[in-house]
């Protein structure tokens, strides 16, 4: 069975069809390719049965097929696998098909990096089916997926919050205005994630939506998590004890079940010595570095964020990855070294209040000042950066729901011993619409622009059409950057064109 035939039975199924009166229960089939390198990909798939994954691939249209036999798909992975393919030459079509003990073939393909001269195009964004906002077949599905691959960009960063453990999809929602808003459901998706299997029925019905999965068999990801994989705004101090959802108080074991359940479901080359680790460099040729940060696993906890020297509490990214960026940053020959961030460095996120009534912080910034609390370990890299004349770096993240570009400017700001920098935020993919944010003056960052709902609205669904993705090209020849913050129609709104600073 062709993957189309495939996408055609799921739709025409009678789970597919009346999904919304009752439960859906289809398994998920799909494929992904992801971190792709010079050489090297990963092949990723869900199959509905056990059995043994074969990919069979081809470096060109009418070149020779290539067989690498793949792991055992059992329960224990939730039918998922991956392997990795090597040998791969720059600037071609990788055209593949996965298959389980000769069964029926899914059918995806990836580019590699360019070569010298080569033009990169990507694509970020994040915040995936949030606020009870799921798969919605009035519209036909999460549409953005289909807008983005139309793009036909060479990858895709998600940024985090991949899914929404904590948010229940509910069959149908009526919005201020008396419009209804209907949703595809499932049995996992029916309340918050507190089991494995809970979260790994997030990803499963993510996939129901054939334009995700049209999109994952042509487009390669680089796939990083944030808060929403676990629970909202999670830390080592997050307190269930007022939340009556959570049978499960303990903030350990909801991590480790979502951990594993995200790193069987992620395209990502696992870590062989860290199994569990997340963060991770990207080398896409000689324009293009990507640095997949991790700004969850090792935070301290949410604190109020205002304390005058860094210890245990103001831990964000943690020694390990801080020393990890920092030099591979310094040691990076790449016109563009691109940071990949799951939050956004200046931007106040909130997070409750203390024992003491103080505001405590879900992010790096506290409010305006100099640098204190977590802030310290940031301003720490950006004077690294500094020292060491690495320039050209771009941060790229989501998380808050609209879409904007910010400025870093040393000479606007009350810590000022870093080079300026560019961050620009998008999202949601499919969640609701919120913003915009405060910033903070700590870095002297500035709104060049910014897309987010009118005063006094919050939560706005898709129907409003405020879900938002990024676009990055780096043209080939000349090495500038150029990034479009584009609408779920494809529609672009601002556009900034940087060139590579000697």
């Amino acid at each position: 069975m062709l993957r189309r035939d495939i996408l055609r039975a799921l739709a025409a199924s009678p789970a597919g069809a009346i999904g919304l009166r009752g439960q859906d229960r289809l398994e998920p089939v799909a494929v992904q390719a992801g971190d792709v390198t010079h050489g090297r990909a990963v092949v990723w798939t869900r199959a509905a049965r056990p059995g043994k994954m074969t990919v069979r691939y081809r470096t060109s249209d009418s070149g020779p097929a290539r067989t690498v036999q793949g792991p055992a798909l059992s329960a224990a992975t939730d039918f998922t696998g991956r392997v990795e393919l090597s040998g791969l030459p720059d600037g071609q079509r990788i055209l593949y098909e996965v298959s389980v003990d000769g069964g029926a073939a899914l059918r995806g393909h990836f580019v590699t990096p360019p070569g010298a001269g080569g033009d990169v195009r990507f694509l970020w964004s994040g915040d995936m089916v949030g606020q009870g906002w799921g798969i919605n077949p009035d519209l036909g599905g999460i549409r953005i997926f289909e807008e983005m691959r139309k793009l036909e960009p060479h990858f895709f960063i998600h940024s985090g919050d991949s899914i929404y453990a904590d948010s229940p999809v509910p069959a149908e929602v009526t919005l201020p205005d008396g419009r209804k808003w209907r949703n595809r459901v499932s049995e996992e998706k029916s309340s918050v994630a507190q089991t494995l299997d809970e979260f790994r029925g997030c990803y499963r019905y993510n996939l129901l939506d054939e334009n995700v999965q049209r999109f994952s068999a042509s487009v390669a990801q680089i796939w990083q998590w944030d808060d929403h994989e676990v629970t909202n705004n999670w830390s080592p101090s997050k307190d269930f004890s007022g939340d009556a959802r959570y049978a499960e108080k303990n903030i350990r074991v909801l991590v480790e079940r979502a951990r594993k359940a995200y790193l069987e479901y992620a395209p990502l080359r696992l870590n062989r010595k860290e199994p569990g680790r997340i963060y991770r460099k990207i080398s896409y040729g000689p324009l293009l570095d990507v640095f997949v940060v991790d700004m969850r696993s090792y935070r301290g906890p949410n604190t109020f964020n205002l304390q005058a020297a860094e210890s245990a509490e103001t831990v964000f990214l943690g020694r390990a990855q801080m020393n990890w960026l920092k030099q591979d940053l310094k040691q990076s020959r790449a016109a563009w070294k691109v940071i990949a961030a799951d939050m956004p460095v200046g931007l106040v996120v909130g997070d409750g209040k203390d024992a003491q009534g103080r505001t405590r912080y879900e992010a790096i910034a506290n409010g305006n000042g100099p640098a204190l609390g977590r802030e310290l370990e940031i301003a720490g890299l950006l004077r690294f950066l500094k020292q060491n004349g690495v320039k050209n770096t771009v941060w790229l993240t989501a998380d808050v729901h609209y879409t904007a570009a910010h400025y870093y400017d040393p000479a606007k700001a009350k810590f000022a011993d870093f080079l300026p920098f560019w961050e620009f935020v998008s999202g949601p993919l499919n969640a609701g619409t919120f913003g915009p944010g405060v910033l903070d003056d700590t870095f002297g960052p500035r709104v060049e622009f910014a897309r987010a709902p009118a005063k006094g609205q919050s939560n706005l669904s898709p129907l409003d059409g405020m879900q938002f993705f990024g676009d990055v090209r780096i043209d080939g020849k000349s090495r500038e950057l150029t990034v479009v913050l584009r609408d779920m129609t494809g529609t672009g709104l601002y556009s900034k064109t940087l060139a590579v600073e000697a």
